[in-house]
Order: structure tokens, then C-alpha cells, then sequence
């Protein structure tokens, strides 16, 4: 079983979506295809996404008994001691991060000792 999350896509992509799975809300799509039919239906769903995202949920033999694909979603799969869950992105990941440059304190102190002996 697959369900597709599909958000701000062209009218094209739903209705070719519609031959394979049912679309149960708007942009909602469910439905039980093979492996190979999965795999084909996700590179036409990245292919013609154009701007928007797009996310499968699909069945797998793992502990989770389920794995998702993320195609330019906010939101970042993260591999959680085996457990694969998606992450949200805070504001404080979205900032650079600088170096400060120059000395650190302990190596100021260090040569400080080191010039006094």
C-alpha cells in the first residue's frame, strides 16, 4: 500500500496520478501497486513536480513496516538509531554558523603561561 502527498503540483501530474491511485483528499492520493509500479510512479512524480513537493508513504519489511521518499519537502528524513523519522527543520538550523576567529580563551591562558615561565 502507498499513500502520495502531493502539494502545489500541476493539474497534469493529479490526473495522471488518478490512473494508478484514488485521490482521497486534494492532493491525497492511496493505493496498493507493486514494487516496480511504486518505483515508476515516484520518477514521474519527481520528473513533473515542477515547484512543488511531493512525499510517498509506502509498505517495507522493516521494524517501522513502512518507508517514505521526500521529494523538495521542508522537512528532512533522519536516520534515528534505525527508526527513520522526519525531522523539522528550527530556526536555529536554518542560520549559518560562524567561527569565530582568532584565540580561544584556553590557548590565550595557555601561551600566557608559557611567556611567564
Amino acid at each position: 500500500m502507498i499513500v502520495v502527498v502531493l502539494s502545489n503540483c500541476p493539474p497534469a501530474l493529479r490526473g495522471d496520478l488518478t490512473r494508478w491511485l484514488l485521490e482521497i483528499s486534494s492532493g491525497v492520493y492511496v493505493g496498493k501497486v507493486s514494487a516496480r509500479i511504486r518505483e515508476h510512479l515516484w520518477e514521474r512524480i519527481t520528473a513533473s513536480v515542477q515547484s512543488g513537493r511531493a512525499l510517498m508513504v509506502f509498505s517495507a519489511n522493516n521494524e517501522q513496516g513502512l518507508d517514505f521518499k521526500v521529494h523538495r519537502h521542508q522537512w528532512e528524513t533522519v536516520d534515528f538509531d534505525g527508526v527513520t523519522l522526519m525531522r523539522r527543520p528550527t530556526a536555529e538550523s536554518k542560520k549559518p554558523t560562524f567561527v569565530k576567529k582568532g584565540w580561544s580563551n584556553a590557548s590565550k591562558y595557555r601561551m600566557g603561561r608559557r611567556r611567564s615561565s
